[in-house]
């Protein structure tokens, strides 16, 4: 990233009671990209490092994500191309069908890309949307589709609602710039 104006974000895990503490992402974000590095701990396998780069146009429309996750046992790679009207790629060039219709991608685990669906479409107090997000799992690097939705509750507050089935929702404080804050339960940026 070679921007000028380049911000440091930095959130901790928080969703592991058994290893508190444990865990930071370092991101570096510029008006159309970010670079980030993410150390957390899987029950299943372990310590991992997620790395991922974001690439999208002014309006935050996603056009390139490119994830690697290194564990104890593997090493896995992800790269994924959209045009920014639900169409989407692997690395290859293979057109991924399952996630037509996705404008946004949800990396798990990160709080910065709940940012993307509140800055593309800003939306008033009291408003809600739903979205197809391209939601991505490390540390399999799995991706698949998923509804979700957002609401608007203040200025600087919105709440997210997992559409899965689950039930899961949470009110997410943003910055000035629309970048969540603390994600209750799961992150809290420092």
């Amino acid at each position: 990233m070679a921007h000028t104006d380049t911000r440091t974000l930095c959130w901790q895990p928080t969703w592991n009671p058994t290893h508190e503490g444990v865990g930071l992402e370092h991101l570096l974000l510029s008006d159309t990209e970010a670079s980030a590095v993410v150390l957390a701990f899987d029950e299943t396998s372990g310590p991992f490092r997620l790395s991922y780069r974001l690439a999208w146009r002014r309006s935050w429309q996603l056009r390139r994500a490119d994830l690697l996750v290194d564990t104890a046992q593997a090493s896995r790679a992800l790269s994924l191309r959209t045009d920014g009207q639900g169409h989407w790629h692997d690395g290859n060039n293979r057109a991924l069908r399952e996630l037509e219709g996705c404008l946004d991608i949800d990396i798990w685990p990160t709080p910065f890309t709940n940012s993307f669906p509140i800055r593309r479409e800003p939306m008033a107090v009291g408003e809600r949307r739903e979205f197809r997000m391209a939601w991505v799992s490390a540390p399999e690097l799995t991706v698949q589709a998923k509804p979700q939705a957002y609401t608007r509750l203040a200025e600087r507050l919105y709440r997210f609602e997992s559409l899965d089935g689950s039930g899961f929702q949470v009110d997410l404080p943003v910055d000035e710039d629309g970048i969540v804050l603390d994600y209750p339960g799961l992150f809290k940026r420092i």
